[in-house]
């Protein structure tokens, strides 16, 4: 596919995946969640902000140098060898069907309250429908999966500016309704690495860019611009829109919402505001739904193309989708679905977070390796940011394995050994065809 293929995929669509899919779910219950540590919840935000900054800055660093490689895959094969580049994208794909299953349900719960009818519909079979009108629309071509991202990511950020606008409205109002209700929870490096951890979830999503890295036009340019530009303007709006309802809601009261942001605009913004809040929530969650619908098809697409997922994966339809990754994803979500779908599924969101972070986690920290790599092989003429970038991003995704606990590092290191018999097999099923040869 040539540089000016009309299927290839521009700034602004990377910049909308990076923003679409890092904005999903997860923000509009999070302030719930870090309601019981206090003002540890914002000093987390801050540790979590600056340690994706730090990510995002690696992610672009290695677009730019390796602009030919296929995304994560590629950065880590050429630095750390195939082994390494399988397992933290095997880790990698599992976290996106498990978030695909986690999306589709978060949707459904509140276009349920938007739309009362849809109560009376089987919630399971709404959240299947869901995952596979997105496996169609994406089935159309990476462009089609794009434009939606691009419509989804403008209409998703209109809660958060409505929350924003909120806040500084009450600042310029009633300024003493900020901190009226302090916490009693007093600041410790515990709370507060627990804080970025949960954070961190939220932000889960700055790599897209990188993803579909062969679809993207002149990707050595594109991909390093849209992950920093995605990433600050996730990070920018996150701080702002977090902090208001810490900061202006009883913590206990807060703690106990299902849908903070709706709270605190019927709260302060007026009757009925929680209810158009909630559906531009399902307007977010639907653009996310799509856009790692987009990356779980282009990420077995090029496990495919290098040999450590079924050649059959790697085949497109005639609008250039990879149409049998895109299905498997779908059919792996749906059995998720299917399987954990229950009526107090809300109450394991905490765990559900945790999991697709720590299996996210050997991604961030595989790719910070490889950018310490390439500056020990001698790319340190490219400036001694680079060295800096990849320390940076290590340290953080360290910190964050830490935060989590032991648990959480030993799923994330049996989700990787789970891959290991399919990556043996097929490696000794190439090694024989190479011998017949």
């Amino acid at each position: 596919m040539q540089p000016g293929d009309g299927r290839k995929i521009g700034f602004w669509t990377c910049t909308a995946l990076v923003v679409g899919n890092t904005i999903g779910m997860g923000i509009f219950v999070l302030p719930a969640s870090l309601a019981p540590l206090g003002y540890n919840a914002l000093l987390g935000w801050g540790i979590t902000v600056l340690g994706c900054l730090a990510l995002a800055r690696v992610f672009a660093r290695l677009a730019r140098l390796l602009p030919e490689a296929d995304g994560p895959y590629g950065y880590v094969q050429r630095t750390l060898g195939d082994l390494p580049a399988y397992a933290v994208l095997w880790s990698y794909w599992v976290s996106n069907w498990i978030t695909l299953a986690a999306l589709a349900t978060g949707v459904v719960g509140y276009a349920a309250a938007v739309f009362p009818p849809l109560a009376r519909v089987q919630p399971a079979w709404l959240c299947v429908g869901v995952l596979w009108l997105f496996v169609g629309v994406n089935l159309l071509g990476v462009r089609s999966g794009g434009r939606v991202q691009v419509v989804t990511t403008v209409m998703k950020l209109v809660p958060m500016l409505a929350v924003a606008v909120l806040g500084i409205w009450v600042l310029l109002d009633s300024p003493a309704a900020f901190g009226a209700h302090p916490p009693a929870k007093p600041l410790s490096l515990g709370d507060a690495m627990a804080a970025s951890t949960l954070a961190l979830f939220a932000m889960l999503g700055i790599e897209s860019a990188t993803i579909p890295a062969s679809r993207v036009d002149d990707p050595g340019r594109t991909i390093p611009r849209a992950t920093l530009a995605g990433t600050g303007i996730t990070a920018a709006i996150y701080l702002v829109v977090s902090a208001v309802p810490l900061l202006l809601l009883p913590y206990a009261e807060l703690a106990q919402s299902s849908a903070p942001f709706a709270l605190v605009m019927e709260r302060f913004g007026g009757e009925g505001m929680g209810r158009w809040i909630a559906l531009f929530v399902v307007v977010s969650g639907l653009g996310a739904l799509n856009g790692w619908t987009l990356l779980g098809g282009e990420m077995m697409r090029t496990m495919a193309d290098n040999g450590t997922m079924p050649r059959v994966f790697a085949r497109t339809n005639a609008h250039g989708a990879p149409a049998g990754a895109l299905v498997l994803t779908a059919l792996l979500a749906t059995a998720m679905v299917l399987m954990n779908y229950s009526e107090s599924a809300v109450t394991g969101f905490t765990f559900l977070s945790t999991v697709v972070t720590a299996a996210n986690l050997p991604l961030y920290l595989g790719c910070s390796l490889a950018l310490g790599v390439l500056w020990w092989r001698g790319q340190r003429d490219a400036g001694r940011d680079l060295l800096v970038a990849a320390v940076l991003g290590v340290g953080y995704a360290i910190f964050a394995f830490v935060g989590m606990g032991a648990r959480p590092f030993w799923l994330a290191l049996a989700l990787m050994v789970a891959g290991l018999p399919l990556y043996f097999f097929l490696r000794h099923l190439r090694n024989r065809t190479t011998r017949h040869a």
